[in-house]
């Protein structure tokens, strides 16, 4: 199943997601080092991680809804997509929560308990992502129907003779 959303010929939901995963990842790991006597900007860093990052979350769901709206109902594909979403937003949900309570905090740095959400929360992050590559690498969501190992460009459109040869 093709992707709706494209730029250039490719995907948009997959180009998005590196961002926040990268981002909130992140923000754990200066978290940890900052807790256990770490340099003390990190704790200031991580929190405008998780900023940045659930900015980048909403706009890769965004892109990510589009190709979940087209899967058919009553498919693999669409139960595996659902939990994918649906892990994804308790992701986003959670990382918005730790970043309110640091907002108002007279520190900007995490404790134990923000920690612990936060590992929880790439936990469920890490799982998400092997939903998303089960979607595209076993389930086919969001590959262009004319892939193959000598596809032309995407910056082309393939001709149907082009289409041909390649597979």
């Amino acid at each position: 199943m093709e992707s709706r959303l494209k730029v250039l010929g490719h995907p948009v939901h997959p180009m998005l997601v590196m961002f926040p995963v990268a981002l909130l990842v992140t923000a754990v790991l200066f978290d940890v080092i900052d807790t256990v006597g770490g340099p003390d900007f990190l704790g200031e860093v991580a929190y405008w991680n998780i900023a940045v990052g659930l900015i980048g979350g909403l706009l890769a769901a965004a892109a990510g809804a589009f190709d979940l709206l087209a899967i058919p109902t009553g498919t693999r594909a669409k139960r595996v997509a659902l939990t994918h979403a649906a892990a994804n937003v308790a992701v986003i949900l959670l990382f918005a929560a730790i970043w309110v309570v640091r907002l108002n905090a007279d520190s900007r740095a995490a404790g134990g308990a923000l920690i612990a959400i936060e590992v929880v929360a790439v936990a469920i992050l890490g799982i998400s992502a092997w939903l998303g590559g089960e979607l595209v690498d076993r389930l086919g969501v969001g590959v262009d129907r004319d892939a193959g190992l000598n596809a032309p460009s995407s910056l082309r459109s393939p001709t149907p003779t082009r289409v041909r040869e390649a597979r």
